[in-house]
């Protein structure tokens, strides 16, 4: 069982790969089973089709978004440094996952299932939801209302990240999105959160 899931991750690695590195270009199964050195035959043995490859990719990104969110959460009170913590992560995590980070922007779904681009959605959608949560108990904990209603603040700050994720795949991963994040954070901080 141990080879099985090696040789899926090994895939799905070699997937990633190659949306980093063949930018534009569409990936068949008949490049990444050259790429894994295994007959296509072999990677439909481990993924019933491309798809659900792309849906494996998809499922690692939310996991490790989400997961380490929740450690933010659980591990920081302060609202600013909160909203920070998790902007950052999610540029941090497209700048280490460039294949990934064109899955994300919808680079590499074009002509795939409309339910990938719906899961990928799904994604903002939580980490935006996370945002205005921590915003709305920022009100509720500390008193504090800001200048904007949390769920448009915590829609400016996804807009924000979203900005940085599609600039760092446009510039073909040379525009590191965490570039200027300290300043800019700061401009952030204090025009809407203080």
């Amino acid at each position: 069982m141990a080879a099985k899931q090696d040789r899926k991750q090994e895939i799905l690695a070699a997937l990633a790969t190659m949306l980093e590195t063949s930018p534009g270009q569409r990936i068949t199964t008949a490049r990444l089973a050259t790429e894994v050195g295994v007959s296509e035959a072999a990677l439909y043995r481990h993924f019933a089709s491309k798809a659900k490859m792309f849906e494996g990719l998809i499922d690692f990104t939310e996991d490790a978004i989400l997961s380490r969110i929740n450690q933010i959460l659980d591990n920081e009170k302060d609202t600013v440094i909160r909203c920070e913590m998790i902007v950052r992560l999610i540029l941090t995590f497209v700048e280490r996952n460039p294949g990934i980070t064109r899955i994300l922007t919808g680079d590499a779904l074009l002509g795939e299932h409309e339910r990938l681009r719906a899961r990928v959605q799904g994604i903002f959608e939580k980490v935006e939801a996370n945002l205005k949560q921590v915003l709305r108990e920022r009100r509720l904990r500390e008193q504090v209302r800001g200048a904007l209603d949390e769920g448009m603040l915590a829609n400016l700050l996804m807009a924000y990240a979203d900005g940085k994720v599609t600039q760092f795949v446009r510039s073909e991963f040379k525009r590191a999105p965490t570039e200027h994040f300290d300043e800019q954070w700061q401009t952030i901080a204090q025009q809407l959160l203080s």
